[in-house]
């Protein structure tokens, strides 16, 4: 059985850890319990073991698009404004391969409207309204992930489209060098302006944007 994605850091996971600026120890610090119960949940281990359906994996590529076009509609602007300068969002950006994936995905039965992505939507909208500070902890927990045990969850999900004669996906694959691409999303989280109170809160969402990715699991472990 394959142990957690938080113990299959490379080398160069292992050094970037060593440079991490004091923002982004206090983030990985705050996720690092919600993280594991994340990666406990049914789902989650299915995919790791590679059991998941493909009727899951179209599921959950559904889900996620919406909110990560949100993300990257809104987030380079109000990065900008808080001063973050350093976050490579083109390189970043997923919504070109999720589109991808949608229409690889196409010939997978239809599934049922995700109500947590409905909630973490409607959550974003708010937070990029009101709170932006609060909306860069998504951009971190989303992208952080995708970086880092995504890219153990897509060797898993591509196995098992492929056992289905299905394409793999491009949403857990990056052009550039990945560490770099870590490095500088942490650098600009770094480079943000943000108030003592305003840090604090940045840690909080971190915590709340794992209990959104917790709800979707849960409703993932309920698919065929």
């Amino acid at each position: 059985m394959p142990s957690s994605i938080s113990d299959h850091a490379g080398p160069a996971d292992a050094q970037l850890r060593n440079g991490f600026g004091p923002r982004v120890r206090k983030l990985h610090a705050r996720i690092g319990k919600a993280h594991h119960k994340a990666e406990g949940m049914a789902f989650s281990r299915a995919l790791l073991e590679g059991q998941a359906s493909p009727l899951q994996i179209a599921a959950l590529m559904r889900a996620l698009a919406p909110a990560y076009a949100l993300l990257e509609q809104q987030g380079p602007d109000q990065a900008s404004a808080l001063g973050a300068s350093s976050i490579p969002w083109s390189a970043l950006a997923r919504t070109t391969a999720l589109q991808h994936d949608l229409a690889v995905l196409a010939p997978v039965a239809a599934t049922p409207a995700s109500a947590a992505a409905a909630i973490w939507l409607e959550q974003l909208k708010v937070l990029a309204a009101q709170a932006p500070h609060r909306l860069m902890a998504h951009v971190y927990v989303r992208y952080g992930g995708d970086l880092s045990g995504g890219q153990q969850l897509a060797a898993q999900a591509n196995a098992i489209l492929a056992r289905h004669a299905l394409p793999a996906l491009s949403f857990w694959t990056f052009e550039r060098d990945l560490p770099a691409l870590k490095q500088q999303l942490h650098d600009g989280f770094e480079q943000m302006d943000l108030s003592t109170e305003e840090e604090e809160e940045l840690l909080e969402e971190a915590e709340l944007a794992f209990h959104v990715t917790q709800r979707l699991l849960a409703e993932l472990a309920n698919l065929p």
